[in-house]
């Protein structure tokens, strides 16, 4: 599915969330708490450093405009990963033939933030870990929940924290992220980048990424910084 495909179906979803919106503020306000921190993790660094994280939760729009604003976070990219180079473009990548996940990669000092803590956000906020192929109005395998760990321990924290997360059935579903080893990441056309800062009016990205924001300032406070773009 194209990204006009689904702005479409997202337009066709406002009434829906409109009735959702009605219906929770019956029952009351949306939860401020984030999901439970994982158990297993790395300390704070104890020196200033560079590390990166590439995640897939969906259109990387979404995504990069969470971490953008995640204190800690000193870069981030949106692009493609899982598949190989000669088929990283955007009219490629959405024929769903070429193995690539719309991925975000996110350049963070370990000495102010963890990739645990980056990896309660990407559960908590970031995309729904527990529909298949699709989040929101976008169908298919690159907007497929993945993490590309880039070793070892990134794997075993990771690995362990769905564990966790699975066993306290902290979702209404099981978790169907992929945990994979990063072979490449390749970095998305210059339009893809930023551009739910650029173009917060688009329905779109109004109904799909802006609550995703709302929901990081929400629930993590103390990691929620401004952001205007580079």
């Amino acid at each position: 599915m194209t990204r006009n495909q689904g702005i479409l179906l997202a337009l066709l979803l406002v009434a829906v969330v409109i009735l959702g919106y009605k219906r929770m503020s019956a029952l009351g306000p949306v939860s401020k708490n984030p999901i439970v921190a994982p158990s297993i993790d790395e300390p704070l660094a104890a020196h200033p450093g560079t590390e990166t994280a590439v995640f897939a939760g969906g259109c990387f729009w979404g995504t990069q405009s969470v971490f953008q604003r995640v204190k800690g976070v000193t870069h981030t990219e949106a692009g493609y990963s899982g598949g190989t180079a000669n088929t990283a473009t955007y009219d490629q990548v959405t024929t769903e033939t070429t193995g690539h996940a719309e991925s975000v990669q996110i350049t963070f000092d370990p000495s102010k933030i963890t990739y645990g803590t980056l990896l309660r956000i990407f559960f908590s906020v970031a995309h729904d870990p527990t529909t298949l192929n699709r989040q929101g109005p976008d169908v298919g395998t690159s907007y497929r929940s993945a993490i590309f760990f880039t070793s070892d321990r990134q794997r075993a924290v990771a690995q362990a924290y769905i564990q966790q997360l699975d066993a306290a059935h902290t979702f209404p579903g099981k978790i169907v992220t992929e945990v994979t080893p990063l072979k490449a990441f390749y970095k998305g056309e210059e339009y893809h980048q930023d551009y739910a800062t650029k173009n917060p009016n688009n329905p779109y990205i109004q109904i799909c990424d802006i609550p995703k924001t709302k929901a990081l300032a929400a629930q993590f406070p103390e990691l929620f910084v401004t952001y205007k773009g580079h």
